[in-house]
Parts: C-alpha cells; sequence; structure tokens
C-alpha cells in the first residue's frame, strides 16, 4: 500500500505448484522443428513449453553436468576446474540440442495461465536481493537502472574478484552503495541455494521439483524492499517469525518495521483494505472526479473504455473535460495493471481529445505513472480514433476477485454490487443533485438496516447531511427494497434517475 491505497495485491494458494523460479527435472517429450521448441513434462497437465531462444548458450554444458550428477560421477554443485562445452549457435534447430526422453534440468519462467502449460528455460538463474547468479556462464552484467559510472565500475570490480569460476552474475539495481560484506552474503546465500539443487537433483526422480522458490510473501520482499518501506504488518505467528528473520538476513535495519497485528478485527478490516478490495476488483471503477472505467477480458486482450459520468456537465470547455477525465485515467489504470497483474494486450479507450499536445501529454502521463511497474511493458501512442495500445508481460495468472455478492432479495438468483460500497454511490448521487443541480426537497427510500444506519443517534448522518447542505434530507423506509437497493424522489414526488455505478 501507498498512502493508504492498495497498489498491489498477491496471493498464495498453499499447494502452489509451478512458481516462477522453480527448478524441476523434467523429460523431453516431443521436439517441435516447425515451433523450434520442445515440450517437456514437469508434472503439470499440460507439458511444458521450452523455446530454442530459452536454451541458453550453454545448455550442452548444463546437459553433461545434470548427466554427471545423476549418474554421481560428480556430487557438488562447484564448477571450479569444469570445462565448458561450446555455446550453441544464436539461430540453430533444437533437434540439434535436445534429444526425446533425455532428462533436462528446466526453470519455471511463466507460471501455467489459462489453458498454456508453464513456460521453461533452461537458462538457469538463482535470484538473491542484490545478485543473480548464472551458472554455465562466466560474466558480469549490471542493471541498465545502474548510471553513475564511478559506481558501475565499482561493482563491476568488486563482482569480478568475488565470482566464482564458471558462474556469471548479474548485478540488480539494490546493489547500488551497497558494500562488499552484504553483496559477498548475498553471492554465499545464491551459492547454497544452488548447491542444494545439485544435491536433490542427485536423486531425484523426473517430474521432482528440484529447488522451490521461497513462499510468495518473501520473495516480494527480496525483489521490492527498500528505504520507503514504512511497515510489514502481518497477522500469524508463524508467518511473522519466519517474515523477521528473512528481514533479519537480508536487511537487519528493517527489522524493526515487521509488526504482528493482535487486533480483534481481522488486518484486511483494520487497514481498510476489504472494502477497497471490493470496489477495485469489479467491472467498473470509480475515478476521484465523476468518471468511471469499465474493465472487460477477453481470451485476446483487455479492453478498458473510459467514461466521464457526471464531469461531462460539469465543465463548460470539452477538450478541459476530456484531458481532466483521462488523466485521472491513466493514473488509476497505471494501477489497475500492477493490482490485477494484467498482462498481454490491453487497449484503453479515452475520450477523444483534439489537440495533438493533450496526445502526446497523456502518454507521457501514462509512462510516468508506470514507472514503478516491475514488469516489461511498452506504451503506444494514442491512435487515431483516441485508443491507447500498452503490452504489459505477464508471469503469473491475473488475479481476479469476485466483487458481486449473492442478492439476499431474490434468493441467490442475481447478482448485485458489493453491499459495502451502497453507502458510497447514495452519497456520491446526493452530493451530485444537491451541489450541481441545485435540487431540494429530495427523499430517498430505503432498507430498514439503511435507515437505521442513517437516522440513528442524535447527530445521525441525515444531521450531518443538514449541517453540510443546509436542507433537510427525508428518509423513507421501505422493506420491499433489497439492502443494497434505494430510489430518490424529488419534492413533487417524481423518482430521479441516478447512476448506479460504485
Amino acid at each position: 500500500m501507498q498512502n493508504k491505497r492498495l497498489l498491489e495485491y498477491h496471493e498464495e494458494e498453499l499447494d502452489s505448484s509451478f512458481t516462477v523460479g522453480d527448478l524441476y527435472l523434467g523429460t523431453v517429450k516431443k521436439l517441435s522443428s516447425g515451433l523450434n521448441a520442445a515440450f517437456v513434462d514437469v508434472g503439470h497437465e499440460k507439458d511444458g513449453f521450452l523455446h530454442y531462444q530459452d536454451l541458453g548458450p550453454n545448455i550442452n554444458s548444463l546437459n553433461k553436468f545434470v548427466k554427471d550428477i545423476i549418474a554421481k560421477r560428480v556430487s557438488t554443485g562447484r564448477l571450479n576446474g569444469i570445462k565448458l562445452e561450446p555455446a550453441i549457435e544464436k539461430i540453430g534447430k533444437i533437434d540439434k540440442v535436445l534429444t526425446k526422453n533425455a532428462p533436462i534440468l528446466v526453470q519455471v519462467v511463466k507460471e501455467p495461465i489459462s489453458t498454456k502449460g508453464p513456460r521453461l528455460s533452461c537458462d538457469i538463474s538463482i535470484a538473491g536481493r542484490y545478485l543473480v547468479l548464472v551458472p554455465f556462464s562466466d560474466g558480469v552484467n549490471l542493471s541498465k537502472k545502474i548510471t553513475d559510472r564511478a559506481e558501475r565500475s565499482r561493482l563491476l570490480r568488486l563482482m569480478s574478484s568475488l565470482k566464482p569460476q564458471n558462474f556469471g552474475i548479474i548485478v540488480r539495481t539494490v546493489a547500488q552503495d551497497k558494500d562488499v560484506e552484504e553483496l559477498d552474503r548475498d553471492l554465499q546465500n545464491s551459492l547454497a541455494k544452488w548447491e542444494q539443487a545439485v544435491k536433490t537433483l542427485a536423486d531425484a526422480k523426473p517430474r521432482d521439483r528440484v529447488l522451490g522458490e521461497m513462499n510468495r510473501a518473501s520473495s516480494i520482499l527480496r525483489d521490492m524492499l527498500n528505504e520507503s518501506f514504512e511497515s510489514i504488518t502481518v497477522d500469524t505467528k508463524e508467518s511473522f517469525d519466519e517474515i523477521r528473520t528473512y528481514i533479519h538476513t537480508i536487511a537487519p535495519e528493517k527489522e524493526k518495521i515487521v509488526k504482528l497485528h493482535t487486533g480483534k478485527t481481522k488486518v484486511f478490516e483494520a487497514l481498510g483494505l476489504e472494502k477497497q478490495l471490493k470496489s477495485l476488483f469489479g467491472r467498473s471503477v470509480s475515478l476521484p472526479g465523476g468518471g468511471y472505467l469499465i474493465i472487460e477480458h477477453t481470451e485476446a486482450l483487455h479492453v478498458i473504455d473510459v467514461n466521464s459520468g457526471n464531469k461531462s456537465n460539469s465543465e463548460e470547455d470539452q477538450e478541459a473535460t476530456a484531458i481532466s477525465v483521462n488523466r485521472e485515467a491513466a493514473k488509476e489504470i497505471a494501477r489497475q495493471l500492477r493490482l490485477r497483474d494484467m498482462g498481454g494486450i490491453i487497449v484503453v479507450d479515452f475520450i477523444d481529445m483534439k489537440k495533438a499536445e493533450n496526445k502526446k501529454l497523456l502518454q507521457d502521463i501514462m509512462r510516468d505513472e508506470m514507472k514503478a511497474d516491475r514488469s516489461k511493458f511498452t506504451i503506444l501512442p494514442l491512435t487515431k480514433f483516441g485508443l491507447m495500445q500498452i503490452t504489459r508481460q505477464r508471469v503469473r495468472p491475473e488475479m481476479n476477485i469476485v466483487t458481486r455478492e449473492v442478492c439476499p432479495t431474490c434468493g441467490g438468483t442475481g447478482t448485485i454490487q458489493a453491499s459495502v460500497l451502497v453507502t458510497d454511490v447514495i452519497e456520491t448521487n446526493l452530493d451530485y443533485m444537491l451541489t450541481k443541480q441545485n435540487e431540494h426537497g429530495i427523499s430517498i427510500a430505503l432498507h430498514p438496516f439503511l435507515y437505521a444506519y442513517y437516522t440513528k443517534g442524535l447527530y445521525s448522518k441525515q444531521m450531518q447531511w443538514y449541517m453540510k447542505y443546509k436542507t433537510w434530507v427525508k428518509i423513507v423506509k421501505d422493506s420491499s427494497l433489497g439492502i443494497v437497493n434505494f430510489k430518490f424522489f424529488n419534492k413533487s414526488g417524481e423518482e430521479i434517475e441516478v447512476s448506479n455505478n460504485v
């Protein structure tokens, strides 16, 4: 969360196999020369997909090493003194490199999504906090985001001297300005993981997981933890101990920000997250200024439609309205892409703008808002029809939460908007009528529960409205209405059409 607003939401299932980063002992089941790829059995219902480009240049060295480990000719993960096999051609044929039914060590780079099996790679890498260790390679590469020349040369010099023989190293952005002890500790941790994988591989059967990625919470902290983190809240004692121990290992100075939630209310409720989850994962998402987004998912792509809602009446100049709503929409869309982990092709239908500088401005805003996104993305300029095309890399299935609740008034045959948000909808509509349309003598018909919520107490919600708008709003009890249904009436008793968008 940032400024009390949810930015990313991850779920981990207890039996989640095939997590990004896992190593498996697979078996080559089929070679497809047309696709220049292999299908590998790693225990998923669908065989994993391994393209020639994902074999890595040192696949021959890896395959020889795996066979030696299985045959017990080699018993250690240290690669000192091993003569590497020649690198394969950049553009070659997969059937010249792999053979059917051969054992192969693979790493999951994309979890199974929809009807597809996991995407695999033989370019093995062991991720640490500051470094990524690459067995059977021999170079030091630095993150492009480290731009300071002196710092680049320091890290290059350091890592070249620390690097074990026949291992490559990729230096991550967070390694900037870290001292040699921290970097070496991280390197030794990654080497220990590789050693453990090799030990497991020696007795592994085909389809076995050789090295499991750490749990989702720890891997997120490994990749994201930085100076801006102010608190890490955990609601179970076991997870609290585990996370605190892990933080003590990777960033001891941050250990004190790990807190155990012990309140009577659930942690998500206490932090205001339950309501956000209900309102953020629906088909319709509200914008602060009165506009809203409609988000639709298809097999091929995601479509987002930007609507101005009540905003269209509030500004004289159409172009000003369009840029104002589009700005808000761009910020919310960038957040939604991270929140739902939407990937592939995303097409956004913004409100039409005529001026070229506004179109350029919108693309710049979108790029700035997505800067913090850890997934790779590409944003194309707006087309002639006002559509923006975005591609975003996705390595896990999209996050989807059912935000509609079974209707209590129709016995479960229909669905309603999340009931926790009904008060927000009522108050948005009321504010719009009283401030923008200058309506007077309004009355609202509500379910008895909602009636009690608005009228109970000396300083009730109804009284607060009176103090705020200087006009009395009559509230009528109507038990024929569902708990999330309501009706607005004007002073003549005629029903007023209102928006039900949350």
